[in-house]
């Protein structure tokens, strides 16, 4: 079964972070100069929260309605779904639907390790069904014969 200690390890170790007190205009030039969709938000060693590009079309959105938060802090998911790197990924993919997440902390205790993303669970799946897949076809491949049967 699939694991997240798997795929972080497939995925690699980067992580962007933010803090809560930092400018939204700063959170988005650094979710846009590093082409992710997702922040981390950290303060004082603990996870505080998630900052994602659907926190971003809000705020954009409040602000044509006059609404002017300032602050991360203001506009982030205070509140993540996580999960632990022994979580299957039938779960993660379970939680992500159910919570409507495109992004999961994988959290050991207090320590972040990483984020799962939509697309990182979808290249694991696919990666694993294809490993599978020819697993199967090697296996079909070498179906032993029925060469000592007696004939009719």
């Amino acid at each position: 079964m699939l694991k997240v200690s798997e795929i972080l390890r497939v995925k690699g170790d980067i992580l962007y972070t933010a803090t809560p007190d930092m400018a939204i205009d700063t959170a988005i030039q650094i979710m846009s100069e590093q082409d992710v969709g997702s922040l981390v938000i950290m303060e004082h060693g603990q996870l505080a929260g998630m900052l994602t590009f659907r926190e971003i079309i809000r705020h954009l959105h409040n602000v044509q309605k006059g609404n002017q938060a300032t602050t991360v802090r203001a506009i982030m998911d205070d509140a993540p779904v996580s999960v632990t790197p022994n979580t299957s990924a039938d779960e993660v993919q379970r939680l992500m639907l159910d919570n409507h997440a495109r992004y999961i902390p994988v959290m050991d205790g207090p320590t972040l390790l990483g984020v799962i993303s939509f697309y990182d669970m979808s290249k694991a799946i696919v990666k694993a069904q294809q490993f599978e897949n020819n697993m199967l076809k090697a296996y079909i491949r070498d179906w032993p014969s029925d060469q000592g049967s007696p004939t009719a």
